[in-house]
């Protein structure tokens, strides 16, 4: 095959850098071109609904309340400053009473968040209170337990010397007891049958005066908490609400109205022509 020629060659590179110079124009030409009044209605209404939905990442979010405000009154004004739309009083007047609607509900949600710093330190003392109530019960608690059960402790071990006391009697047959009458020995056993119920008795009772003082400590616990323990849960479901994005209901609700103001007037706005 014969080689090509130069200037095929370079009517073929001249070829080439046209149709890239073609190409570009027309992109060119694409870029100029001027939006029509329906591309940017649509360009609206996409962005009003972006901003009807966006959320604020973490609390404080009334930190985002005047860039979000912002950039809907930068929407609605680039909107009502086209030519080619030519918006009347009455978009006007309804866009401005949904912004100052939508600010003043802002305004009470920004006075509510700065309320949690407050809400928190009340919170933590009532923490604090709850604590000291838990630490009183227990060291309490435990001085009765301990006082009580070294009682029962020691009966327990009266009562067991006793028995063994009991069947040393009864089983001995010879030795110092066999030397003793029956009628003493019998006396002796009644007497330590005697001292084991006194010590049973005695044991029975201060087991019953331990669940009695028990149940007393635990009713005048529960009468100290219970109170304060109502008011952490109060004030913790005030923060967690307080910490909770309140705002966007109210931010969506605001750019559904603006959107129903824009539609509205394009209706008004097809009939008269």
């Amino acid at each position: 095959m014969s080689p090509k020629s130069p200037r095929k060659s370079r009517l073929s590179k001249l070829d080439g850098k046209n149709k890239r110079i073609r190409r570009i124009s027309a992109q060119n030409v694409e870029e100029r071109r001027i939006p029509t009044e329906q591309d940017i209605v649509e360009l609206t209404l996409k962005r009003l609904h972006i901003l009807g939905k966006q959320r604020f990442g973490v609390f404080p979010y009334s930190e985002h309340f005047d860039r979000w405000a912002a950039t809907v009154e930068t929407v609605l004004a680039e909107f009502i400053s086209n030519p080619s739309i030519g918006v009347d009083d009455e978009f006007v007047v309804g866009c401005k009473m949904t912004l100052d609607r939508v600010n003043v509900k802002l305004g009470e949600i920004r006075c509510r968040e700065a309320s949690v710093g407050q809400e928190i330190s009340k919170l933590s003392d009532y923490k604090n209170q709850l604590q000291q109530i838990d630490n009183e019960f227990f060291s309490r608690l435990s001085i009765v337990r301990g006082q009580n059960n070294s009682k029962i402790r020691r009966l327990n071990q009266s009562i067991s010397k006793l028995k063994e006391k009991q069947d040393k009697i009864i089983k001995t047959k010879s030795g110092f007891f066999h030397r003793v009458s029956k009628k003493e020995r019998e006396r002796r056993e009644a007497l330590i049958v005697e001292q084991i119920i006194s010590k049973q008795t005695e044991l029975e009772v201060t087991m019953l005066d331990l669940k009695y003082m028990l149940k007393m400590l635990q009713e005048g616990f529960d009468k100290c908490r219970d109170p304060i323990f109502e008011e952490i849960k109060i004030s913790q479901k005030r923060v967690d609400a307080l910490e909770t994005d309140s705002s966007l209901e109210e931010r969506w609700f605001a750019c559904e109205a603006l959107i129903d103001e824009l539609n509205l007037f394009l209706q008004r706005k097809s009939q008269l022509k």
